[in-house]
């Protein structure tokens, strides 16, 4: 479990490995070619990007040695609270390890939008918003790349390609988005849950 505020620097915290972000875990700015350095914080183990990790605090794990830690940890170790801060996130902005936590089914899927390439994506149904799919990159990412609001969308369980033998399809009059599992199992239990959702019902927990 993520440190309390109150043990920040006074334990060690569980580092994130890098491969479980596609983006900064503070100011979700994407991880690519050019700001690949990822750095982690050293008070609470989330990755984050240079700019965000461009403060030092004194860690009482680590003998109060100055440690580099990120901007939110610094405002609480140092005892100041950034107002700002505490602004509405948005609806992108559920990280996924909490809505994962609390799923009615999560897993890695291969996406399709209309002509472009596939990539793979960390799907997951939030309990307590049953009808909608949130997609992001990875499963520790802190922002949703999308969001499908399932109500209303026709499911077509037909594989398109042989390729991706365990694909459906969900439409609704111009949006179609493509979906794989990497076996029919999954996708059974994907189905299940969409079959509801798409009605209006809300769906039975999946994740074992």
């Amino acid at each position: 479990p993520p440190l309390q505020n109150a043990e920040l620097g006074k334990r060690a915290p569980r580092w994130i490995r890098d491969n479980e972000v596609t983006m900064c875990m503070k100011c979700k700015e994407p991880f690519n070619a050019l700001t690949r350095r990822r750095h982690h914080c050293r008070a609470c183990g989330h990755v984050v990007c240079w700019k965000c990790s461009d403060y030092k605090a004194h860690l009482e794990y680590d003998g109060n040695k100055l440690n580099k830690v990120c901007k939110d940890c610094y405002h609480v170790i140092i005892g100041c609270t950034d107002s700002e801060e505490k602004k509405k996130k948005g609806i992108l902005e559920i990280e996924s390890a909490e809505v994962s936590g609390n799923s009615v089914i999560c897993s890695f899927l291969q996406y399709m939008e209309k002509s472009k390439p596939w990539q793979k994506a960390w799907c997951v149904i939030p309990k307590q918003e049953a009808l909608v799919l949130y997609m992001y990159g990875a499963p520790q990412d802190v922002k949703a790349l999308a969001t499908i609001p399932l109500l209303g969308y026709t499911v077509d369980d037909t594989p398109r390609s042989a390729d991706l033998p365990h694909s459906f399809k969900l439409t609704q009059s111009k949006s179609v988005h493509s979906f794989a599992a990497d076996n029919e199992e999954l996708k059974q239990k994907w189905l299940k849950v969409i079959h509801l959702a798409v009605k209006g019902e809300t769906p039975e927990c999946q994740n074992e």
